[in-house]
């Protein structure tokens, strides 16, 4: 059989390499289209579409799940101040765990659903802004919200959303979690460690530098193999009532 000369390669290399390029430029383009499961941002927004909330950074080691109350007189004083935390620490993301305390009721259900509909309605961020105005404009104690008071962003989505049983759904589900941990009173705080899986309950509104001292020591037992959940001695922030205080 005649082999093909030096000639006839380069008659056929040249449309073959042509051929290639274009392949090579349309999976680029292709590539630059879709999705990437491994962008930070596309991550971010995945995780962050829905409830549990989450404010900070998706992606960061710590995570501080807040079991709280939207009537609690404590939640309510705690929240600026958790919020400017975590704002100065971006390695600690903060968590919403709704538990609605039975002296509340009705008020606090009726505000957690608002909360849950802003945040179906308008994403994350008007989740949280909406606990801040809840906060702001709550007269607490299971008093609730004054009458005729209208939050930002009524839309008729919202108004839809808190006419359906969605919102209720995701309160009971947060309240009966809560239960089965045996936790029963606001605020609570439980700090885990991403990496390891790591984690301590911390009871009240603790400050800053207490909190800071949980971070260390869950990284210090970073390399015990299980979960440590215990309930350290650390100081809490004064308050007036102790009724939703945990004991």
């Amino acid at each position: 059989m005649r082999t093909p000369g030096l000639h006839t390669l380069r008659r056929y290399l040249g449309p073959m390499l042509a051929g290639i390029a274009v392949l090579l430029v349309l999976l680029a383009w292709s590539l630059g289209r879709s999705p990437h499961t491994g962008d930070p941002a596309s991550a971010e927004a995945a995780a962050s579409a829905g409830p549990p909330w989450r404010y900070g950074r998706i992606d960061a080691r710590f995570t501080l799940i807040e079991y709280a109350d939207l009537e609690c007189p404590y939640c309510q004083a705690y929240f600026p101040v958790l919020k400017r935390w975590i704002d100065a620490n971006p390695d600690v993301n903060w968590q919403w765990h709704h538990l609605p305390l039975p002296m509340h009721e009705p008020a606090v259900t009726q505000s957690a659903r608002l909360a849950e509909c802003a945040g179906e309605t308008g994403g994350r961020e008007a989740f949280w802004n909406t606990v801040a105005w809840i906060y702001q404009h709550t007269r607490g104690g299971g008093r609730g919200l004054p009458s005729g008071i209208q939050p930002p962003g009524a839309t008729p989505e919202l108004r839809e959303c808190l006419t359906s049983a969605r919102p209720d759904a995701v309160i009971r589900a947060q309240a009966e979690e809560a239960a089965l941990a045996g936790i029963t009173a606001t605020p609570m705080l439980r700090v885990i460690d991403n990496r390891t899986g790591q984690a301590l309950l911390l009871p009240g509104a603790v400050e800053g530098d207490a909190l800071l001292s949980a971070i260390d020591l869950l990284t210090s037992s970073g390399d015990e193999p299980a979960m440590a959940e215990t309930l350290p001695e650390i100081p809490e922030m004064p308050a007036d009532n102790v009724s939703d205080m945990p004991r």
